[in-house]
């Protein structure tokens, strides 16, 4: 079993996919826990992802399509939101 601390702000550190059978514990800033699947981690990770490309003009594969001129910074993301009510 994996135990992930929210931070203040509402994210867990996640850089990766977890394997989809591990179970992982989320310690919540509210003093709550909750288990939860790597499945459904790896889905908010995709979500937080998408929204992430979205928001810096990036294409679903994380490809900047502008002009050569601008560079991007990166195309990863490290925290990712949670909430106890978040879907199993």
């Amino acid at each position: 079993m994996i135990t992930l601390q929210q931070d203040a702000d509402g994210f867990i550190r996640m850089n990766r996919h977890y394997p989809n059978s591990v179970r992982i514990r989320i310690n919540f800033a509210d003093g709550s826990t909750k288990e939860f699947s790597g499945l459904a981690l790896n889905r908010a990770y995709d979500t937080a992802l998408a929204e992430f490309r979205a928001k810096n003009d990036l294409d679903a594969r994380g490809y900047s399509r502008t002009s050569a001129g601008r560079t991007n910074s990166g195309n990863r993301i490290d925290f990712v939101p949670v909430h106890p009510g978040m879907q199993e």
